[in-house]
């Protein structure tokens, strides 16, 4: 089945993106050189990794060196994570005011173990009022800016405990521009398949704009989502390890053209050479390269470069070094056919539970409960 579209692209309060797509922060990947690789490639809305709200407020190095943004981006974007009201709305409240940040997007779709045991991420919205307050503190942050505040979350715990319809039913009473939905429960984690039926059903909940997430590969995988589900855009995570170019895949599609990259290896070397240049240039030559290291698998997937050259790439710690290694390779190799449609990135197993803190369930107010703890460094979800 061929689906071909049209679309103006995606308005989030203020914020323009002149096609439907959101790069998913990544930890660790999508940087400032990451993104801007993506955007060259084609439009989109590309957020910043995500930031912890604790770390803001308290200048922590690390949390502030996060904030470098694509210099050519129109769009300065930043996902947040936090557990606290106050705390998320004066880390708001620098981003805006500090950094000239142009859109707020809220985590709360994390599930990995230490922070769901700790009351964070994708078990946070089980505590319908502590997430009220959260949403709520941070949209009045924003609002003297201009800035609007979208979130992310998963359909629940698990599927005898969802919650996304009640975080869409809250989000639009906060005034949240757009929510995101990561198709899977926080048991599930990367596993499985993504229920994208539970995103159509989320957009029939509310009257803002819903964003689908989860197994989108190619560009025909968002045409096919949004029009099963009826979603505002979507969000791409791991479909775009490795390969920038497919925003350039869905901004064709959505302008209704057909087009598929299937850049050769010469190609892909010049691709990933290109991101080299662009980590060194945001961090330093040797840890920009260094850096780099974690996407040669992802690069050359299917690609038979041979174990030396993987080798090499997977230790180059210098510009000249990744291009020694780019030399080796056999240009004129076309692209493996077979990678099309593949899952990339972490996958896994389900869990066997979540993992909570003691009581979690037994109510959904959760106002009162101390969650300090759930505010460390978190990788997304």
């Amino acid at each position: 089945m061929t689906i071909t579209s049209t679309h103006s692209g995606l308005r989030l309060g203020s914020v323009h993106a002149p096609t439907p797509v959101v790069l998913a922060p990544m930890a660790g990947i999508t940087n400032a050189a990451f993104r801007q690789l993506c955007r060259e490639q084609g439009a989109g809305l590309y957020v910043c990794e995500m930031i912890t709200s604790r770390g803001l407020v308290e200048r922590d190095r690390k949390s502030i060196q996060m904030l470098a943004f694509d210099p050519g981006a129109p769009v300065n974007s930043v996902q947040l994570y936090g557990v606290d009201a106050p705390t998320m709305a004066e880390a708001t409240r620098i981003l805006c005011g500090d950094f000239g940040v142009d859109h707020v997007d809220l985590n709360f779709g994390c599930p990995v173990p230490k922070v769901t045991r700790k009351g964070g991420g994708a078990v946070l919205p089980w505590k319908r009022d502590r997430l009220r307050a959260i949403l709520s503190a941070t949209v009045k942050a924003a609002e003297p800016y201009g800035v609007p505040v979208t979130c992310k979350t998963r359909k629940g715990i698990d599927d005898e405990h969802l919650t996304f319809l009640d975080a869409g039913a809250i989000a639009e009473d906060c005034g949240v521009a757009a929510i995101a939905l990561h198709g899977r429960t926080a048991v599930q984690a990367y596993s499985g398949t993504a229920d994208w039926d539970s995103i159509a059903e989320l957009k029939q909940h509310v009257g803002i704009p819903v964003l689908g997430n989860g197994d989108i590969w190619e560009a025909s995988d968002a045409l096919e989502m949004m029009q099963r589900t009826g979603a505002d855009g979507v969000v791409i995570g791991r479909g775009c390890l490795g390969r920038p170019w497919l925003f350039g895949d869905l901004a064709a599609a959505f302008a209704g053209q057909q087009q598929r990259a299937l850049p050769n290896l010469g190609e892909v070397a010049r691709v990933f050479r290109r991101h080299a240049e662009l980590l060194a240039e945001l961090m330093g030559e040797q840890t920009g390269v260094t850096d780099l290291r974690k996407h040669v698998a992802w690069y050359f997937k299917g690609f038979g470069i041979g174990g030396e050259v993987r080798r090499g790439l997977g230790l180059a710690s210098s510009l000249a070094g990744v291009d020694h290694w780019l030399g080796q390779v056999d240009a004129d190799e076309p692209f493996p056919t077979g990678e099309l449609g593949q899952p990339r990135g972490r996958q896994g197993s389900p869990r066997a539970k979540v993992i909570m803190p003691e009581g979690w369930l037994s109510d959904t107010c959760g106002l009162d409960t101390d969650l300090a703890e759930a505010e460390i460094g978190i990788s997304g979800g």
